[in-house]
């Protein structure tokens, strides 16, 4: 290892001599880097190199290197100009001819030598040992390709054709690969086959489809674009004149021939008709290249509805004669493919609002309700084809994105003032109703139709809303919805708001509380604890202060804990309970009913965790009292839970920290003797 290293630096010999000789750098600092050089490489021959060996000599190659660059300029710009000039020249023309001269003799002095190049190709070195170290590390492969691309070096071909070579499954390299044959090498034959070489290899790529279509046009517009500067577009300038005819024969070298046979030489006929006909010919093939590109994109895709749409909005961003009937090819298949599905009619619908064709001379309002129009109907259609829960969601969707600003997916269109959508809130209700009516109201459709009535309440200031809203709630918790735990919870929410509202006042009375008990009592026993966590909380928190509705809920609580069978999910209400009953009854109250608790069947080991907590913060300031119960929590808790090692650690942890060597050595024995192992704890033991 040590000779290879030593080889490697004897190679460096002559950069160093060169950067010394131009007073680069200095003897002192290349013996430095000598050093630092020396560490690197034996970094990188040791038996398993890191992948950070590598980067971080690159780094330090990379900082050297402009650091030799930055001395470089500073010495080029502080050398004195000793050039003779002409005297009888003009002082403007004096002063570029100085300039021009000053420069070319400075470029003389630094041409280029060994030290300018051998950065880079220590750099691509290393590069190229650590993707043969690392051959799955794909962000390393494009650091390599980044870097030659960076420099215009011409490994640049070799590291492509190794990275496709070890990754041939990867779409981004393909893609990657030619669109720098394309826009780099202006290699578009090159680029052409990379890309259909790829969609061999990696058929179902989405991404590869869509750049190859980007890619071929580009292509057709550049194509394009060098034919209206020579003239041959009928629908701009034609060049008549038998200059711009000599020319191009002149060099004719320097264009491609858009079609595979020589073109004979003119007829005598019409200019303007053959230009028209080779400018036909032209857009023919390049739709006939488009359009063998869908096809072959849809076999190889055929149920893919992202890969249509975006073939879509290429076609439409792109000024490409001829390619209406490819439109209506896509979007017949498109109807055709995707009928069934909730996503098709939803990009159908909102497409409709991008549609200029016959708002041009309509003023906006009346642009932007024709959009709107259309965009309900698709909604109609495809609710009446496809009458799923998605499917009015996504219409619901729809028409909050329209009727309010501050929503997720609002829709920009309808919102700079000029439209006022708040006479649509007819539609949107009737989308829930219908929802409704055909038993497709999900339980979050049923919410957001509870909480629309709310917002227009805020919107309309119609206080009104707020009752329908309640009565609502009530239809639906009392319906097919009855187990919709995030229902009740908003329900009780309504509730507590309408009281609140009715009565002027924050507190409730006792008929009040009565009747929010009731709905309590109601909706909790029938909902799992892990679905109504939150509103066991609300019920907890509005009666935390009356102790006989409190006592209930504790045992609901209770009978739905020990149906659950020591289900952790049920440990957070459990806790709550005691800590609200710590901080108004006491420590004492709050034993009490951590007991009850844990005389359930088999508790949930986290409750014991809460409990066993609670008891060592209060013997941590010296309650004694507390040390005993935790003592007497870690020995119930281990009587069911033997092998959970964290509660050992903690359980050994605590008599280090509040009892005596000799009881922390007692459970530092108990716990290996029951689990087994030597290590068991994890900690070290005297």
């Amino acid at each position: 290892m040590a000779d290879a290293v030593q080889y490697r630096l004897e190679r460096m010999s002559d950069e160093l001599d060169d950067l010394e000789r131009r007073g680069l750098f200095t003897r002192a600092e290349l013996a430095e880097v000598v050093r630092r050089r020396r560490d690197f490489e034996f970094r990188l021959r040791r038996r398993s190199p890191l992948r950070s060996d590598f980067l971080d000599y690159i780094a330090y190659e990379l900082r050297l290197d402009a650091l030799r660059d930055l001395r470089k300029r500073a010495i080029i710009r502080a050398t004195p100009d000793t050039t003779d000039h002409d005297a009888d020249a003009t002082d403007n023309d004096s002063s570029k001819k100085k300039k021009k001269k000053r420069n070319k003799g400075k470029a003389k002095k630094w041409k280029k030598s060994v030290s300018d190049i051998a950065g880079v190709l220590r750099v691509l070195d290393i590069y190229r040992m650590a993707t043969v170290r690392y051959k799955g590390d794909l962000d390393l492969w494009f650091r390599y390709l980044e870097f030659c691309r960076d420099k215009r070096h011409g490994r640049m071909k070799q590291a492509l054709a190794q990275a496709i070579r070890y990754h041939p499954k990867v779409p981004g390299l393909w893609i990657y690969a030619a669109a720098w044959e394309f826009d780099q090498n202006l290699n578009v034959a090159a680029a052409r086959a990379l890309m259909q070489t790829g969609l061999r290899s990696c058929p179902e790529s989405e991404d590869m489809w869509i750049e190859y279509l980007r890619m071929e046009l580009t292509y057709l517009n550049k194509l394009k674009a060098r034919k209206v500067a020579l003239g041959e577009d009928v629908k701009t300038l034609q060049k008549k004149n038998n200059d711009a005819s000599t020319w191009k024969e002149e060099n004719k070298e320097l264009f491609m021939s858009l079609n595979e046979q020589d073109e004979g030489p003119e007829e005598s006929g019409s200019q303007g008709v053959a230009l028209e006909g080779k400018e036909d010919l032209f857009w023919q093939q390049g739709l006939l290249i488009i359009q063998t590109i869908y096809h072959g994109a849809t076999k190889a895709l055929p149920s893919s509805l992202t890969l249509r749409k975006k073939f879509l909005e290429i076609l439409n961003s792109v000024d490409l004669a001829h390619s209406d009937e490819l439109k209506v090819e896509v979007m017949d298949d498109l109807k055709k493919e995707f009928s069934d599905s909730e996503d098709y009619w939803d990009w159908l619908a909102r497409l409709q609002l991008s549609d200029s064709t016959s708002s041009s001379n309509l003023n906006r309002m009346e642009a932007l309700s024709n959009k709107l129009n259309k965009s309900i109907q698709v909604y109609d259609e495809a609710v009446r084809r496809l009458p799923t829960s998605r499917m009015y969601s996504l219409y619901a969707k729809f028409w909050m994105g329209v009727l309010f600003a501050d929503t997720e997916d609002s829709i920009s269109l309808f919102h700079g003032g000029e439209f006022d959508a708040s006479g649509f809130t007819s539609c949107i209700l009737k989308v829930y109703l219908n929802a409704e009516s055909s038993g497709c109201l999900t339980e979050d459709l049923a919410c957001q139709y509870v909480s629309l009535y709310l917002r227009l309440g805020g919107l309309e200031e119609a206080p009104g809303r707020l009752e329908e809203a309640r009565n609502l709630a009530k239809k639906l918790c009392n319906g097919p919805l009855s187990h919709a735990a995030d229902l009740w919870n908003l329900r009780a929410s309504i509730e507590m708001k309408s009281l609140a509202t009715s009565t002027g006042i924050s507190s409730f009375s006792k008929e009040n509380l009565s009747s929010l008990f009731d709905l309590f009592n109601v909706a909790l026993p029938k909902l799992p604890i892990p679905e109504a966590e939150e509103l066991w909380h609300t019920a907890m928190k509005l009666f935390s202060h009356e102790k006989v509705y409190f006592e209930k809920l504790v045992k609901c609580a209770m009978l739905s804990l020990s149906s659950a069978g020591g289900n952790d999910s049920g440990a957070s209400v459990s806790s709550a309970i005691v800590g609200w009953i710590l901080q108004r009854d006491g420590i004492k109250q709050a034993r009490k009913m951590y007991k009850r608790f844990l005389a359930l069947p088999r508790p949930s080991f986290k409750f014991f965790q809460y409990c066993i907590e609670l008891e060592t913060n209060l013997a941590s300031i010296g309650n004694q009292d507390s040390l005993v119960n935790a003592r007497k929590l870690y020995d119930a808790a281990l009587d069911l839970y033997p092998q959970e090692r964290e509660l050992w650690r903690n359980y050994y942890n605590m008599e280090l920290k509040l009892g005596t060597s000799e009881t922390a050595n007692a459970i530092y024995w108990r716990a290996r003797k029951v689990l087994g192992d030597s290590s068991a704890l994890d900690i070290p033991h005297s």
